[in-house]
């Protein structure tokens, strides 16, 4: 048995989107589609598609406690996705477990604004996401309006980008930081890599695509970096391997049409078209 081939494992912490193109369901596909064994701890149920959330159902916290160290205790991670936690107590209890288990890689993806801009998290789950869980972190991928929840302040161009993203660095102790620019409106695209080990920032850009099929790419970012993480690449690398994948995941969605709303990227474009 000491001469078997062991996979490289990556485990997300998410909820489930019952369309299949966001939350636990993509970050699995993200997992298999970079040679990454995957597992699942599902935080919350939603009922949704590509034209929205109809209903949502939380995952009790205890229940969470018990899927956590049931795969934890058993098979281990190399490296764990964290995306929608929806309450204190959620967050609280997967702190308790990463303490616990001490995951060599955690990329945390702070999922805390709906696309309308609305707040997802109370106020008191979003001051113990920043006190409590953030610190805990490898790295962590805001988009910009979760990083002006989590800076309380504005960020209207690339130098307020390259600052916040110092800034939130300083803020969670020392933690890398890779801000999403998908949020803006130019024709170009740029995200903002601070390596905080290295103290180094790095921008990758990209032409942006015309559209609709952009559902679940936050989700996929993570997962692929934390994919990259799992198979022994050093951060910098790994989040290179993630922007250009969900780059091309993108463009190939594109010539794809799925439900009547917001149609997700293609997470197997390597395999099959």
């Amino acid at each position: 048995m000491t001469n078997k081939k062991r996979y490289p494992v990556a485990l997300t912490i998410a909820g489930s989107d019952s369309g299949g193109g966001a939350g636990i369901q993509a970050d699995l596909k993200t997992f298999s589609a970079n040679g990454v064994y995957g597992m699942s701890v599902i935080t919350a149920l939603t009922a949704q598609n590509t034209q929205g959330v109809r209903g949502i159902y939380g995952v009790p916290p205890a229940f969470i406690d018990q899927q956590l160290q049931t795969v934890l205790d058993d098979i281990s991670t190399h490296a764990v996705k964290i995306g929608m936690l929806h309450s204190s107590a959620v967050i609280n209890t997967v702190v308790e477990n990463l303490i616990k288990y001490q995951p060599q890689h955690i990329v945390l993806d702070p999922v805390m604004v709906a696309a309308s801009g609305d707040k997802l998290l109370e106020d008191e789950a979003i001051a113990d996401l920043k006190t409590n869980l953030l610190p805990l972190a490898t790295v962590i991928t805001p988009n910009i309006p979760e990083a002006e929840v989590i800076l309380q302040d504005k960020i209207q161009s690339i130098a307020d980008m390259k600052q916040a993203v110092q800034n939130i660095a300083d803020l969670t102790g020392g933690v890398s930081v890779l801000l999403k620019g998908g949020h803006g409106r130019d024709d170009q695209l740029i995200d903002v890599l601070y390596n905080a080990p290295e103290n180094t920032i790095r921008e990758y850009k990209f032409e942006r695509v015309q559209t609709k099929n952009t559902h679940g790419t936050g989700c996929t970012l993570s997962s692929a970096i934390a994919a990259a993480l799992a198979k022994g690449f050093a951060l910098q690398e790994a989040v290179a391997h993630g922007v250009n994948y969900v780059h091309e995941a993108i463009i190939q969605g594109a010539e794809y049409k799925l439900g009547a709303g917001y149609g997700p990227v293609h997470h197997f474009f390597k395999f099959w078209q």
